[in-house]
């Protein structure tokens, strides 16, 4: 016989409580094991009748469903709450996670919504503590927070792939480089896409795997270790493994410095390699991840837009005290005649173009539609074979800056210490 998954129905009206009772009566594996009709009534009968999942609606006399689920965080930790609304607002979903909500339903859904989030849910809840279990078994304790790389190897480098301009195929070189490590190289390579509203590198990897994003791994992000977030990455056939963006953009807001800053080092306590896809828009988030990474492969074209905007970066780059070596330059489709010379590239933003990417519209197109990194569909092209040795460069080269550590070129230039993120504004 099956589990049973003990229920607690919470909802301030008697006949939407009788009406989820009867319809999970039905079901063999799911037990309700009380129902309450407030915040403060739900908390009480969850720390006596230790529910597995409480359906907790969020609108609510005395206490609504979020002060009520953040207490039932610490007073009731083992039970996990699905949260229901009438409203599906963007706002009361990031709240509701936040709160540390596990599931959000927008009422009125189906019985075979209310059900399948209700076992999808204890399932997550039941394979986090197994794994806890062995993990505080195998270490004899406690990590207290830190997070140590597998065994005795080294943690992994994270290259941030970053363009202050859109349209310059940043997205196609962090899937292809990832791909090609992989591959190629035999790194253990994770790419996780940062493009956290709209990200793309699931469509480029043919990769849409329900339940199975960083919005998944940031709900009890505190007892993640290396090891669960394996949970929340897909594989590839290339051998690549990908962390993908949200699935929904309402779910962007979710993604803070601090969850975007914990979850690249989980990543790199477990991978040689941490590619991160950024979206183009500078932000809190944006920073905390150019902050971390050891290599900012900043991506630029032969447009007099993407030039200047290349320039305006480096500036900043330099403001937020970041080593000369840590920011790299890769010019894309660098041999397209559109009457800009490299050489004028290089004299305009002062700076030496360490690496180019040919053009290759036919094979990057063609690999895009299909879903296919062209890495591995055209391995033999000039555009594949300057990916590989991109890949070679980032894998085999010397740590340059720390992660996350700008203390040293803060020491060596005092002034960047007073400078902002925004001071060139």
């Amino acid at each position: 016989m099956a589990d049973q998954i003990r229920t607690l129905i919470v909802d301030d009206i008697p006949e939407t409580r009788t009406h989820l009772a009867k319809l999970l009566s039905f079901e063999s594996d799911i037990e309700v094991v009380g129902s309450a009709s407030s915040g403060n009534e739900a908390i009480e009968l969850a720390e006596s009748l230790h529910p597995d999942v409480v359906l907790m609606d969020i609108n609510m006399p005395d206490m609504d469903g979020i002060q009520a689920t953040e207490q039932l965080s610490t007073r009731a930790p083992m039970s996990a709450v699905v949260m229901m609304s009438v409203q599906g607002e963007a706002d009361y979903l990031r709240r509701s996670m936040l709160a540390g909500a596990r599931e959000f339903l927008v009422k009125p859904f189906s019985s075979d919504e209310l059900t399948g989030a209700i076992r999808q849910v204890y399932g997550r809840e039941r394979d986090k503590m197994s794994r806890l279990t062995i993990q505080t078994a195998t270490q004899g304790g406690s990590t207290n927070g830190t997070v140590h790389a597998e065994g005795d190897r080294e943690p992994g480098r994270v290259i941030a792939v970053f363009s202050p301009k859109g349209g310059v195929g940043r997205t196609t070189i962090a899937v292809n480089l990832g791909v090609a490590a992989a591959s190629s190289l035999g790194k253990k390579t994770v790419v996780m896409d940062a493009s956290f509203q709209f990200g793309d590198v699931g469509v480029l990897l043919n990769l849409n795997p329900k339940n199975k994003s960083i919005s998944e791994a940031i709900t009890d992000l505190d007892h993640e270790t290396p090891e669960t977030m394996e949970n929340w990455v897909i594989g590839h056939s290339s051998g690549v493994k990908v962390l993908l963006a949200p699935p929904g953009p309402e779910q962007a807001d979710l993604v803070t410095p601090q969850v975007v800053k914990r979850v690249i080092e989980l990543l790199r306590a477990s991978h040689d390699l941490v590619i991160v896809d950024c979206t183009t828009h500078f932000s809190d988030t944006t920073l905390s991840i150019l902050d971390a990474a050891d290599s900012i492969l900043t991506v630029l074209s032969l447009e007099i837009t993407s030039i200047k905007n290349m320039r305006l970066f480096l500036e900043v780059a330099e403001q937020l005290g970041y080593d000369r070596n840590k920011v790299r330059l890769v010019l894309n489709r660098a041999d397209s005649t559109l009457g800009i010379r490299v050489a004028d590239v290089e004299s305009s933003i002062g700076r030496k173009i360490e690496h180019t990417i040919v053009s290759d519209g036919r094979s990057v197109v063609y690999a895009l539609n299909r879903g296919i990194p062209f890495v591995i569909s055209n391995r033999e092209a000039q555009v594949s074979q300057d990916i590989l040795r991109l890949a070679t460069s980032v894998a085999g080269e010397q740590q340059v800056v720390a992660a996350g550590d700008r203390s040293k070129a803060v020491a060596a230039d005092p002034k960047a210490a007073k400078k902002s993120l925004f001071a060139w504004r």
